[in-house]
């Protein structure tokens, strides 16, 4: 239980964007004539061409208990394994990923919080960088998917796909996933992600996407202020 708490605060302290699988086949038609399994053949070839990608992001956290809304906005940069995020306001933080470590860097407390990553990758990868030059085939190994159809999203025409867990490890954490993929470069222009339980969820939409900026290595290296205090919080 504590280390399925540990895990879950990490997911959503780092954003949850977050490589999952789909299962081929469920829901294959709509009444354009898109079909899941169209979708995956788009994802599986974007996917030979992606490298990185800088976006602007906005996500917003609903409680529904309370009926409370929170939105924090950013931008986030993404090469290979490696990801930073940047969260502006309200609450100024730096979520990097790279490789097995996530550093999470509070410039209010001066602290950096660092988690290894390798006994939980697995699940993580099910939601860090979800959607972001991940294969249809690699999609289809953990999820089952529903295609709901294709709504008009920030201008943009979508389709947006319906993700449930198929481990029970992972459904633990979210009871289901829904991706909206721009078809102009099958990349998500948004997520939503539903707690297990309680009924809460989050949203996270981006915008001002490039695909294949020149990213360098610099920006991925954990680098903190002088006196910047590290914990290493145990799962």
């Amino acid at each position: 239980m504590k280390s399925r708490f540990w895990l879950t605060g990490l997911v959503l302290c780092a954003g949850a964007f977050f490589g999952l699988g789909l299962l081929r086949g469920v829901a294959g038609q709509n009444h354009t004539g898109l079909t899941l399994e169209g979708v995956f053949r788009h994802l599986d070839a974007a996917a030979k061409s992606f490298h990185s990608l800088s976006a602007d992001v906005e996500r917003t956290k609903v409680t529904v208990v309370v009926n409370d809304r929170s939105v924090e906005t950013g931008n986030i940069l993404v090469r290979g394994d490696k990801m930073l995020m940047e969260m502006k306001a309200p609450n100024p933080r730096t979520i990097l990923r790279t490789g097995d470590n996530l550093y999470v860097y509070n410039p209010g407390l001066k602290r950096v919080e660092e988690y290894n990553l390798a006994l939980h990758r697995s699940l993580v990868d099910q939601y860090l960088l979800l959607g972001f030059g991940t294969s249809g085939k690699e999609l289809e190994k953990v999820y089952l998917a529903t295609l709901l159809g294709e709504p008009t999203q920030d201008e943009k025409k979508t389709a947006l796909i319906e993700l449930t867990p198929k481990s029970t490890e992972a459904r633990n954490q979210f009871s289901k996933i829904q991706i909206w993929f721009d078809e102009s470069s099958w990349l998500p222009v948004q997520q939503q992600f539903f707690e297990t339980g309680p009924g809460d969820y989050f949203i996270v939409r981006y915008s001002k996407v490039v695909r294949n900026p020149d990213l360098s290595d610099a920006p991925f290296k954990p680098h903190w202020p002088k006196g910047t205090q590290k914990i290493k919080p145990q799962g």
